[in-house]
């Protein structure tokens, strides 16, 4: 993965986010986007002092890190998002260290700055490049992000594919890069519980919706595409079979529907070797994800060949597992055009988060519609010649304009004040 392709990875994907929420208010996004006009940084601020891990509140500004609410080391600090942060880091470093040998997400035994209440409302947790950052939820789907600790073990999992495999965020290498994440939030769910993989439940972010939803969690890795069905979410869009894979545009060459392909050969292996996930296939994959044989560009036969190399004795298990979804060969997935418009109108589609949902809308600049005035003025302002657009990042937004026929893919963290603005006023 490339500097650019390592920033912001969130949990929540488009299709579902895009459903339920409009963008963060416009003072807070332009707060965000100066911190990361300046590039990422070198060390989190606050993650000093040889601590393994900091965990600050962002008192629900976008301003981050936030302030230090308590370190390694320290007792509980009463804040449940605080404390749901610390237990957890401190279970995934546990995890990564005593089962894989490695210390920290780099390796070398880096600080962990994790920052929780996040904006307000904000539906998504993310690792930036440099620190993981966690929302409350919105108060009427989504409950708070720290909650569920397999969403903290999928972010910090992406600073880790980022600092080994680098799969880039696009297409089937961008889906293995989410899956990978789900495989080692799920095997630290499991080891948290003192699971084998025969006796657990294979949901990840189960808990993280409020009563009232229609949701056993975000995804279900042994049975693809039936983790919720509800009036305001739809239905889980996940495939679990090549013969499904779906070819889209939206999030990122549909990174979260089709992980499920790959998900379901991790349980399907998991199962098969017996015993726990993390001493059995999760192992293996660690291996093939650090072993030098997964390019940035691998598709999931090239990430299920290098498995099964990393498999030993357990070589016809891990072979088995990709064969009964349909990996026997490459399937490339495509990027499609952005929404339609006509000269005379203006189209938002905004895909990609943790949830992976998708939110369209369209205005008519010559109909009566109240937003057309202001868009009117917006839209003139925008060079869509000058957007260099940029790589997205792991669970980040993406949002594709059609501005009267002129048409842009620009990734949350590269908007401008003036198409976050376009955005919120179309997408409201």
């Amino acid at each position: 993965m490339t500097t650019r392709d390592r920033h912001h990875c969130q949990f929540i994907p488009p299709y579902l986010i895009e459903r339920l929420q409009p963008p963060p208010l416009v003072e807070r996004d332009r707060q965000l986007r100066s911190a990361r006009a300046a590039g990422p940084r070198t060390a989190p601020q606050g993650a000093v002092g040889g601590a393994a891990w900091v965990v600050h509140t962002c008192s629900n500004t976008a301003a981050l890190p936030g302030d230090v609410v308590r370190s390694a080391g320290d007792p509980e600090s009463g804040d449940a998002a605080v404390d749901e942060a610390a237990s957890g880091i401190e279970a995934t470093l546990a995890l990564w260290s005593e089962v894989f040998g490695r210390s920290s997400f780099d390796g070398q035994g880096a600080s962990v700055s994790v920052s929780v209440h996040y904006e307000q409302g904000y539906d998504n947790a993310f690792w930036d490049g440099t620190q993981l950052v966690f929302g409350d939820g919105d108060g009427e789907i989504f409950g708070r992000f720290t909650k569920p600790v397999d969403v903290l073990g999928h972010e910090f999992a992406h600073a880790v594919t980022e600092r080994t495999a680098g799969l880039t965020y696009q297409g089937q290498s961008g889906a293995l890069n989410e899956s990978v994440s789900d495989v080692f939030g799920s095997c630290l769910k499991q080891r948290l519980l003192g699971q084998r993989a025969d006796e657990a439940d294979w949901l990840i972010g189960e808990g993280i919706f409020l009563p009232g939803v229609q949701a056993r969690a975000l995804r279900d890795m042994a049975h693809p595409g039936t983790a919720y069905d509800d009036p305001r979410l739809g239905k889980d869009p996940q495939v679990g079979h090549m013969d499904d894979y779906v070819d889209t545009a939206d999030d990122n060459g549909g990174v979260h529907t089709n992980s499920g392909i790959p998900n379901r050969a991790f349980q399907l292996a998991a199962t098969g070797i017996g015993g726990t996930s993390w001493d059995g296939a999760g192992r293996i994959w660690y291996a093939a994800l650090t072993g030098g044989h997964v390019g940035a560009d691998a598709d999931f036969a090239a990430f299920a060949a290098a498995t099964v190399a990393a498999a030993g004795d357990h070589a016809e298990v891990v072979s088995g597992a990709w064969k009964e979804v349909g990996v026997d060969g490459s399937t490339s997935s495509g990027a499609g055009p952005a929404p339609g418009a006509s000269s005379t109108t203006v189209a938002v589609k905004r895909s990609g988060g943790f949830a992976g949902l998708t939110k369209e809308g369209v205005v008519d600049l010559d109909g009566d519609d109240e937003r057309a005035g202001e868009l009117r003025d917006l839209v003139v302002r925008v060079d869509v010649a000058s957007l260099s657009g940029g790589t997205a990042g792991a669970d980040r937004f993406v949002y594709d304009f059609d501005l009267c026929g002129a048409q842009c893919r620009v990734p949350e963290q590269h908007l401008t004040p003036d198409l976050h603005r376009i955005a919120q006023l179309v997408l409201r």
